[in-house]
C-alpha cells in the first residue's frame, strides 16, 4: 500500500503556497479600495491554516517525509484538485455557485481558458489578477510534471524526454530542485519580458502583467470580455504571437540553450516540425481570409496568425470570432484544436511529437504492405524508436480519442446540441478554451451550460492536463499495491 503521510505533507505545503499567492490579489484589491480584498484575506487564512495543519501533523523527528515515484504522482493529481478547490473560494464572492467557481478555477490551473464569468471589464482587479495567477501557476506546474514525472511513468511516449534529474529519490533531490529552479527562472524571465513589451506597446501595466501571465502559460484568460480583441494594435497581437509560441516550445531546450548549446531549439526535430506547420497553416489561412473577406493581406495575416497560434498552442485568446471568416473556417479551427505545441511546454492537446511518431509508424506499416519481409524500424532524431515507446503513443492516442468521445456523450445526454457538446468536450480535453457555436465559441461563454455539464468538463480539463493516462493510473489496483 502507498504510504499517504508524505503525500499529505506535500499537499500541506502546497496549500500554504496557494494561500500566500492569494495574499497578492488581496493586497491589490485593498490598494484599489475594493471590498473584495476580504474574501481573498479569508481564503488566504483558510488555505494557510489548512496547510499548517496538514504539514505539521505529518512532520516527524526525522524531518519532512520523502516521496517515492508513486507518492509524487499521487501528490501531483491531488495537488491539482486541491489548488482548484482552494482557488475557487475567492470567486464565491461574485455570487456564483461553487460549481461555477470550481469550473473557473480548474480552467485556470489547467491553463484551459474557458470561462463562466461575464462582465470581466467591471470585475475587481484582485479577482482578474487571481485568474491570471492561477494560469501562471498551472503553467509552471505542468512543465515540472512533463519534465520530471511523466517521463518516468512512460506516459504517452514521454520516456524519450527523460532527463538526468527526472528522479524523485532522495539521492536526486538536489538535481530535481536545481532543474525546477532553472525552469522557473526561464518561465519567469519570459513572463517579465512579455509583460514589459505589452506595456511598452500600449497596454496598461495591469493588463500587461495579467495578459503576460496568460500568454506564457498558454492559458488565455483575459481581463476583458472581448479577450485580446480589446486591443486593436497589431504590434500587441504579434507580441502575443511570439510569446504564445515561446510558451509552446520545450522548456528543457531553453535550459540547454542557456547552458551549452545555442542551437538546441533549432536542431530539435519537434520544434522544426511545429514551426513549419505553423507557417504553412498561417500562410494558407491568411491568403484564404484575405480573398474571401476582401481584406488587405497584412490585416488577414495578423488575424490568421494570432488566432491560429492561439488555438494550436492551446492558449485560447481570440482577437475576433474566427468562425465568421467563411466556409471551412470552423472546420479548420476544430482540427487545429487537436494539434497542440511541443512536449515539455505549457500547451495541451496531443502535441507535435506524437504526430511525428504516428506518421513514422503509419509510413513503415505501408512499406510492409508491399514488402512484408522488410525490416523497418521508426526513428526519431536519429534514434531507433522501440516498441514500448510506440505502444505508449498509440495507447495515449486511443485513450485521448475515447476521452473526448465519452465527454461528448455525457454532454449530449445532458441535453446539449451536437456542435456545443462535441466542441466543448474537445476544447476541455485539449485545454484550448473556446469551442465552436454561439454558446462555447470564441464569442460565447460556458455560463449557460447546466451544472452537471460544467462538472463533466471540469473533470475533462483535469484529465487533459494530466495527459489522461496519468490520471487513469490511480484507478489501477496495482498502483496502490497489494
Amino acid at each position: 500500500m502507498i504510504e499517504i503521510r508524505p503525500v499529505v505533507h506535500v499537499l500541506g505545503w502546497l496549500s500554504i503556497l496557494v494561500g500566500l499567492f492569494m495574499a497578492i490579489p488581496a493586497a491589490v484589491d485593498l490598494a484599489a479600495g475594493s471590498p473584495d480584498w476580504i474574501p481573498f484575506a479569508e481564503s488566504t487564512c483558510f488555505a494557510v491554516g489548512l496547510g499548517l495543519i496538514l504539514s505539521l501533523s505529518t512532520w516527524t523527528r526525522a524531518g519532512a517525509p520523502k516521496l517515492d515515484l508513486r507518492q509524487a504522482f499521487l501528490a501531483t493529481i491531488l495537488g491539482w484538485i486541491l489548488v482548484a478547490g482552494l482557488g475557487a473560494l475567492p470567486m464565491l464572492s461574485l455570487g456564483i455557485g461553487f460549481t461555477d467557481a470550481l469550473f473557473e478555477a480548474m480552467s485556470g490551473i489547467t491553463t484551459t481558458g474557458s470561462t463562466v464569468l461575464m462582465g470581466l471589464d467591471g470585475l475587481p482587479p484582485g479577482l482578474l489578477l487571481w485568474r491570471a495567477l492561477l494560469q501562471w501557476i498551472g503553467g509552471i506546474g505542468i512543465i515540472a510534471v512533463a519534465v520530471l514525472i511523466l517521463p518516468l511513468l512512460r506516459v504517452g511516449g514521454m520516456q524519450i524526454f527523460k532527463i538526468e534529474s527526472s528522479d524523485t529519490s532522495s539521492e536526486k533531490v538536489a538535481g530535481v530542485l536545481a532543474t525546477l529552479s532553472l525552469l522557473l527562472a526561464v518561465y519567469a524571465g519570459l513572463t517579465a519580458i512579455c509583460a514589459g513589451l505589452y506595456a511598452v506597446f500600449g497596454m496598461s501595466l495591469f493588463d500587461a502583467l495579467t495578459h503576460a501571465f496568460s500568454t506564457v502559460s498558454t492559458g488565455g484568460f483575459s481581463t476583458h470580455d472581448a479577450s485580446f480583441g480589446h486591443f486593436q494594435s497589431p504590434i500587441l497581437h504579434w507580441t502575443g504571437i511570439v510569446f504564445m509560441i515561446a510558451g509552446a516550445l520545450p522548456f528543457v531546450l531553453y535550459l540547454r540553450t542557456i547552458r551549452r548549446d545555442r542551437r538546441a531549439l533549432l536542431r530539435d526535430s519537434q520544434v522544426r516540425a511545429f514551426l513549419v506547420f505553423m507557417v504553412a497553416v498561417i500562410g494558407l489561412a491568411a491568403v484564404a481570409h484575405s480573398l474571401i473577406n476582401d481584406l488587405p493581406f497584412g490585416t488577414a495575416l495578423t488575424d490568421a496568425a494570432f488566432n491560429i497560434v492561439s488555438v494550436v498552442t492551446t492558449t485560447g485568446f481570440a482577437s475576433q470570432d474566427y468562425t465568421t471568416w467563411g466556409v471551412g473556417a470552423a472546420g479548420l479551427f476544430l482540427v487545429l484544436t487537436f494539434v497542440g505545441g511541443c512536449t515539455g511546454s505549457t500547451s495541451g492537446a496531443i502535441k507535435i511529437f506524437r504526430y511525428q511518431i504516428l506518421w513514422r509508424v503509419v509510413r513503415n506499416h505501408v512499406k510492409r504492405l508491399f514488402s512484408p519481409n522488410r525490416v523497418v524500424r521508426p526513428t526519431y532524431q536519429g534514434r531507433v524508436v522501440d516498441d514500448a515507446l510506440v505502444l505508449s503513443v498509440m495507447a495515449f492516442l486511443a485513450v485521448f480519442i475515447a476521452t473526448v468521445a465519452a465527454t461528448f456523450l455525457i454532454l449530449a445526454l445532458l441535453g446539449l446540441d451536437t456542435l456545443t457538446a462535441f466542441t466543448a468536450a474537445a476544447t476541455a480535453v485539449t485545454n484550448v478554451g473556446p469551442g465552436l457555436g454561439p454558446i462555447v465559441g470564441p464569442a460565447g461563454n460556458f455560463a449557460p451550460l447546466p451544472d452537471a455539464a460544467k462538472l463533466a468538463l471540469t473533470g475533462a480539463m483535469l484529465a487533459g492536463r494530466l495527459e489522461i493516462l496519468a490520471l487513469l493510473v490511480i484507478f489501477d489496483r496495482d498502483f496502490w499495491g497489494r
